[in-house]
């Protein structure tokens, strides 16, 4: 297996880390974690961009040198990574001699090759993009498209690198790699910009200094996106010859696997500038690159004006570390858009964590294994084994499949779905098999064998949550009284079999993984954060989002309808258009205390915060099976209160002689999105 290599952008300095640079480095973080898991040589890069105009500018702004404003504004960003349990094998900054000598080497192949040439250059020039634009390109008013911001026109001497020469060698090359930007729909993007045909590109400036001179010209400063994607090379040494930079060597394919994750709004330099750049230096290209979406928070976009400009350390502080891990990874599809929700985090947290893992580890370990095993994990007794625990044993080994395959695909949304689905499927087997039942009656062979199963699937749910929640993972494991995971290469510690679990061992039960938070500790929490409880509460039920138009129906008299609609009970489109149907996620379900029938579900429907809905399908649902699907729902119907419980909607499902079986949404579709 080829060594992994996962780089986050270089990040600029000129503001601290937010929530979605916090995104990107998790990512990274959790593909590499999951690789060491699996036996595999894994190194992961992040670090800093620290050249250019806009840096420049602003450590001008605050009295200082860019060198001095460099300096200070780097350390926001190590001590965030390590507040977020983030351990990159690299840090690198484009101050750094090292990057410095290998940028200029690069410089040097391209100019070797030809295709580099000198010449002059006016366009206009975002300070924000670093970039040029050309004013097909602009907003009306010369308005930067990413920036909002007005534009300033540069003319000056530069240097240019060939682009327009690979035009047709990029789409050659996208050809051969199909597979080289994700998601598809982005990758479509970038070929449609490269077959409209590419120009030269400005590679230099000589307006200002804050750079890394041009070999031979320091008249001129390399242009910063030249030098700030050179860094995924410098950082292994690169580019130099075989033999000379081991890091390099072993992890630029083609001996190793690369892939970049960015941002959209950065993509098109990652996929059309990078490749072209390495194709005239006569290198690889990275395996593949990894656009993400923007993020909004409580659905508004993230703004300095707006004051919601996300910083991770006190959501950190706040929820915990794991927690804040596992909602930014469970809650937003890779590669689209996502909204930071706190309703969210805090339903997820109370619902899939606490309600879900937390209280599987718990309600075996703490109580029946104390009680019955004098804390020591029971030696199964195969005798007494029945259906329930070979059902149990092969969802065990089909979630940790199809987990591990989501993660291959770089799907950590959909791999934490597949871990959960083991969670509801072992808690809904500790209810059909009643432990504490079969300990009150005495049948202490029957009960070994159910809490030893219960027990060695937490087992391996600890090892499937450790790229995502490595400290709770750890903490779990030490409950069960094992000692942390130690990944080596070559060894593949994920599940794949049964009977992990050491019988005898002595068992070490400690508080709750996950501490449910309360209404009052929700809305301490929240205040902690500066935020009132109106700022996540959705709207009510007299302001729920317009509806689109409907079209009128074509050439058809109001009579002739309402005869219609009286005589064979059919409906005018008018009629359907009245009724919002959405997709929705399921974020947590309980039973509705004294009722056989209802179910109180919260779901994402893609507002600012979860809705509640009182579903009659308990005699149908098992709680857990229904957290983490995308259902369909009717979401302006008139709220009403069922068992004193207000429902906000309606669940839609369908019934026959066989049962009734709830709606679902197959795919990644946005929780939301309006059902046509």
């Amino acid at each position: 297996m080829k060594p992994f290599y996962v780089t986050t952008p270089i990040y600029y300095v000129n503001d601290r880390p937010h929530i979605g640079t916090a995104y990107s480095t998790i990512a990274a973080d959790v593909l590499t974690r999951y690789q060491r898991l699996r036996g595999r040589q894994a190194r992961f890069l992040t670090g800093l961009d620290e050249h250019g105009l806009k840096i420049a500018r602003a450590a001008e702004a605050q009295g200082l040198t860019p060198q001095e404003f460099t300096d200070k504004m780097q350390l926001p960003f190590r001590e965030a990574w390590q507040t977020l349990n983030c351990q990159p094998d690299d840090f690198i900054r484009t101050t750094e001699p090292r990057h410095k000598e290998r940028a200029q080497a690069l410089w040097k192949r391209i100019a070797e090759r030809g295709d580099i040439y000198l010449g002059e250059y006016e366009d206009w020039y975002c300070v924000g993009c670093e970039t040029f634009y050309t004013e097909k390109d602009l907003l009306p008013g010369n308005i930067c498209p990413q920036h909002q911001r007005p534009v300033e026109r540069i003319k000056e001497s530069s240097y240019f690198f060939r682009l327009s020469k690979y035009t047709q060698p990029l789409l050659d090359f996208y050809e051969k790699h199909p597979d080289f930007v994700k998601p598809a729909a982005r990758f479509n993007e970038v070929k449609s910009f490269v077959r409209e045909g590419l120009r030269d590109l400005s590679v230099s400036r000589t307006s200002f200094r804050w750079g890394i001179p041009v070999p031979g010209d320091p008249q001129h400063v390399m242009y910063v996106w030249f030098d700030a994607l050179s860094n995924y090379l410098s950082a292994l040494g690169g580019p130099e010859e075989p033999g000379q930079a081991p890091l390099f060597d072993n992890y630029w394919p083609p001996s190793g696997e690369a892939m970049h994750i960015v941002g959209k709004d950065i993509l098109r330099f990652h996929a059309v500038y990078w490749p072209a750049f390495l194709l005239s230096a006569g290198l690889e290209a990275p395996t593949q690159i990894w656009a993400h979406g923007w993020l909004t928070v409580n659905g508004q976009k993230m703004s300095k004006s707006l004051g919601n400009f996300l910083h991770p350390e006190p959501l950190a502080e706040v929820f915990g570390v794991d927690v804040l891990r596992y909602y930014l990874m469970r809650d937003m599809a890779f590669g689209q858009d996502g909204d930071f929700s706190h309703a969210n985090l805090m339903a997820r947290l109370n619902g899939e964590l606490a309600n879900g893992l937390g209280n599987l580890l718990n309600r075996v370990l703490a109580s029946v294994v104390q009680k019955s095993f004098a804390g020591r994990i029971p030696v199964p007794a195969p005798s007494t084994r029945t259906s329930e625990d070979d059902l149990l044993q092969s969802e065990a080994l089909r979630c940790a499949t199809a987990a591990a395959e989501q993660l291959d695909h770089v799907a950590p949304q959909r791999a934490l779905e597949a871990i959960w689905e083991l969670v509801g499927a072992a808690n809904r087997y500790v209810d059909r098999t009643e432990p504490w039942a079969l300990a009150k009656r005495g049948e202490t062979e029957r009960l070994s064998q159910v809490v030893y199963s219960v027990l060695e699937v937490v087992r391996m749910l600890g090892v499937m949550i450790s790229p995502f929640m490595p400290s709770k993972a750890e903490e779990l494991r030490h409950q069960l009284g094992l000692d942390p995971l130690m990944a080596t290469v070559s060894h593949d510690l994920w599940p794949s079999v049964w009977g992990g679990l050491p019988g005898g061992t002595l068992t070490r039960p400690g508080k709750p993984l996950f501490p449910r938070l309360d209404k009052d500790e929700e809305r301490a929490a929240l205040a902690r954060l500066g935020i009132t409880p109106d700022a996540t509460t959705p709207a009510s039920s007299d302001q729920q989002p317009a509806k689109p138009k409907a079209e009128k129906p074509k050439e058809k008299s109001k009579v002739s309808e309402t005869a219609a609609t009286e005589n064979d009970g059919t409906i005018t489109y008018e009629d359907f258009a009245k009724v919002e149907l959405r997709v929705a996620e399921v974020l947590t379900a309980e039973r509705v205390p004294k009722s056989d029938k209802l179910l109180q579900l919260s779901v994402n429907a893609g507002e600012a915060a979860p809705r509640q809905i009182i579903a009659g399908i308990a005699q149908h649902y098992a709680p857990e099976a229904l957290v983490g699907k995308r259902i369909i729902i009717v979401a302006n119907l008139k709220p009403r209160k069922l068992m004193g419980l207000l429902s906000q909607g309606m669940v839609l499902a369908a019934s026959d002689d066989q049962g009734l079986c709830v709606t679902t949404v197959a795919g990644d579709v946005k929780p939301g999105s309006i059902v046509k």
